[in-house]
């Protein structure tokens, strides 16, 4: 056990990530077993793709699902092993703020610098994004991207408050949003969670994070407005077991629509200066 303050960077960095593989397998272990969907995404996702494994200098680990699986895996999280990891999200833990899941290194801590006053278990963590429907006109998508954004804006507000990084009037918005009772946000999460449907036809997306086609139009600048704010249901619902890290995990059958889609040019590396592992840390142990 090691502990520290400040970038974790080299054989640390190296450990972090291991320790977030050992997650993925144990999740990977109980959706097997009770048959859930997932996909391994993002970084994640091309790291499988590219690398086999992780990205040498990716810090995280993200796995998405649709709100029907997320649902399932909510209910049987319990059969994870606690020696290794535990389930974390608001119906868990009620100071935890974030609109969806994580999976938790048991005996680890890992605070994000900016979070250290907050009052939910840390420790190092696999993100579990729940997939929900939106809106099939390009309008309503729109209009519920921006009411998103509000409702991020309000969890996002105890730490925003205290952060120096902010301008003063910055700062006073979240103070001014924190006294929004954070369960205000999750009533109308849950309203719109209750409409998705694996079966229906609508895009989905991660309610409580920035919508995907608009960070894929940032690296590929390919994306129009009608595939900004969702992504097709089937790279959720077709899948396929991929090589990671000596282990099969399940990623989406449609992983180069999805790659291409996010970073254009996927399997080409970034210039060598920003291939550093290193991730952001108040205070960690593990």
């Amino acid at each position: 056990m090691k502990k520290g303050t400040g970038v974790i960077t080299g054989e640390d960095f190296r450990r972090m990530q291991l320790l977030e593989l050992d997650m993925l397998v144990e999740m990977d272990r109980i959706c097997r077993k009770h048959n859930i969907r997932y996909t391994i995404t993002s970084g994640t996702l091309l790291g499988a793709v590219r690398h086999k494994g992780y990205i040498p200098w990716d810090d995280d680990a993200d796995v998405a699902m649709l709100r029907e699986e997320y649902e399932k895996f909510r209910r049987v999280s319990h059969e994870l092993n606690p020696e290794i990891c535990f389930f974390q999200d608001h119906d868990t833990e009620k100071e935890y703020i974030w609109g969806y899941g994580k999976l938790r290194r048991t005996g680890t801590t890992y605070i994000r610098p900016g979070q250290e006053k907050q009052k939910f278990r840390t420790g190092v963590y696999v993100d579990i994004m729940p997939c929900d429907d939106i809106p099939k006109s390009v309008p309503g998508q729109m209009i519920m991207d921006f009411y998103c954004f509000c409702l991020r804006k309000i969890l996002w507000s105890n730490i925003g408050k205290d952060d120096t990084k902010n301008p003063i009037l910055e700062r006073i918005m979240y103070k001014m949003l924190s006294r929004i009772n954070p369960e205000f946000v999750f009533k109308r999460i849950g309203k719109m969670a209750a409409r998705s449907s694996n079966k229906s036809p609508n895009l989905v997306r991660v309610l409580m994070l920035p919508s995907g086609g608009k960070e894929r139009k940032l690296y590929s600048g390919k994306n129009s407005v009608s595939t900004r704010y969702g992504s097709p249901k089937e790279w959720y619902l077709d899948v396929i077991e991929m090589d990671f890290e000596g282990h099969k995990l399940y990623g989406t059958k449609n992983y180069d629509q999805y790659l291409i889609s996010r970073y254009g040019d996927y399997m080409a590396l970034p210039p060598e200066e920003k291939r550093i592992g290193k991730a952001p840390a108040s205070i960690w142990e593990f």
